[in-house]
């Protein structure tokens, strides 16, 4: 009896767990439609999953030392099949990146489908059209 309470409680809790899990997976839901262009300098990169992720210090702001803006590029599998990988950028590189900005314009956050660094651009998300050239 009490295996069928522990297996009924952990599917309980395993069920209650799926919404919050496809919500903090979002998407484009929360960008622009409107693609647009972000350039600057790295400042941190991270090569994880569920996406790599960038901070990226734009001329913005400079009495302020530049905005920073947070970037969320691919899931490194998809990336790495585009030829983007640890080896092509780091920080202080500077980047010019093309994709979607986030609707609430309070937040500086960007999602990349194109990276351009240290002259070589790569499309970390092929699958998606796209209406601006990289730089």
């Amino acid at each position: 009896m009490a295996s069928i309470r522990k297996i009924t409680l952990t599917a309980a809790i395993a069920a209650a767990a799926l919404p919050l899990a496809a919500f903090a997976h979002h998407g484009w839901g929360w960008t622009e439609d409107e693609e647009s262009r972000l350039s600057g300098e790295i400042v941190t990169i991270s090569f994880g999953n569920p996406h790599m992720h960038l901070q990226v210090r734009t001329e913005e702001g400079v009495w302020t030392g530049g905005q920073i803006w947070e970037v969320d590029l691919s899931p490194p599998v998809v990336a790495r099949r585009s030829g983007f990988g640890p080896e092509h950028a780091g920080p202080g590189d500077q980047v010019s990146l093309t994709g979607h900005r986030a609707r609430d314009h309070d937040v500086r956050g960007f999602k990349a489908e194109t990276i351009t660094v240290r002259g070589r651009t790569f499309d970390v998300y092929p699958q998606r059209p796209k209406s601006l050239d990289p730089e």
